[in-house]
């Protein structure tokens, strides 16, 4: 009898290697291009979703639906992870009725036990630490309007939440620099140095030489020659209560044409959505000629139908 072969997760954007990530970008812009494949015929997908949710619920959903597949919705009524039943349990129940768990989730702690319990692949569309689904799909974005994301410097500004992390870890493992600005002094939305220090080893494990892993303070310093501006929302979903104080600690920190101005010419701007106007930027930004937070949204559907044939169909 054949050896199965072992089951793949996507929890973190460090699971995929830099070759993997190359393979699936290109596959998600083959399946822009042609979305004629069904390898998901004949199979089912999980959404388990506690976070509300348009983009990462919608592509997913479609997705599944164009490759052949079938989707169920489970929102936080019918599971509860850690709450109305153990992430092991849901785990081990689901693998018994599907053939891939994508889940949106509060707690990346919870998420790695739904994982480590499930005997079917797990996408985390979404936890408290990572976000690589989105991540995948800014990766198809930038090399669809640069060509390539090697040699290009990305500059995050904002919280050093999921999406940054992800996005640390991602670029530059394919020869990409990753600089971002946070308000230091309050310590508490750095990038946690675990995360900038795996981020180099990969840069090392590809052999680039001219690939940077920075933190700085300076909105404007972190933009220097960026090829990429990119900011996300000053509080998460789960931060609500610290809103007030978050709006406080972030001033300065609003991406509008003149600091966009400060990075290379022809940078783009992106932002992976929703958007709190008047915060993170300015009233009209997605809407600014070097803006590519439009591609970024609707690529999510080419980028996770990738991700999904990869897991569930080899190839």
């Amino acid at each position: 009898m054949a050896k199965m072969a072992e089951k793949r997760d996507l929890i973190s954007i460090a699971d995929f290697t830099a070759a993997e990530i190359r393979r699936i970008i290109q596959r998600a812009r083959e399946m822009k291009s042609d979305p004629s494949s069904n390898p998901l015929a004949g199979k089912s997908v999980a959404l388990l979703f506690e976070k509300p949710s348009l983009r990462t619920r919608t592509s997913f959903d479609v997705g599944i639906h164009q490759l052949g597949g079938h989707a169920i919705y489970l929102g936080p009524e019918e599971v509860g992870l850690g709450n109305r039943e153990l992430a092991s349990d849901v785990g081990r129940v689901l693998s018994g009725y599907v053939d891939c768990i994508v889940a949106r989730v509060y707690s990346h702690h919870q998420l790695q036990e739904l994982a480590a319990y499930a005997s079917v692949p797990v996408i985390n569309a979404l936890s408290d630490r990572e976000h690589p689904c989105q991540i995948m799909a800014d990766l198809v974005t930038i090399q669809e309007h640069k060509g390539s994301v090697e040699g290009l410097k990305l500059s995050f500004i904002g919280d050093g939440n999921n999406v940054a992390r992800s996005l640390c870890l991602g670029l530059p493992a394919l020869g990409a620099s990753f600089t971002i600005a946070t308000p230091r002094k309050y310590e508490r939305y750095d990038l946690d140095e675990e995360s900038l220090d795996l981020a180099r080893q990969r840069v090392d494990q590809e052999k680039f030489d001219s690939v940077a892993v920075v933190a700085l303070e300076d909105p404007e310093e972190a933009v220097h020659q960026a090829d990429i501006v990119y900011t996300d929302t000053w509080t998460s979903m789960g931060q609500e209560a610290e809103a007030e104080i978050r709006k406080k600690h972030f001033q300065g920190y609003t991406v509008n044409p003149e600091l966009m101005a400060k990075a290379n010419p022809g940078a783009l701007f992106m932002h992976d959505m929703p958007v709190h106007y008047g915060e993170e930027v300015e009233e009209g930004m997605l809407d600014h000629p070097q803006s590519v937070a439009y591609d970024q949204a609707h690529n999510r559907l080419h980028a996770q139908k990738a991700i999904l044939e990869f897991l569930l169909a080899g190839r």
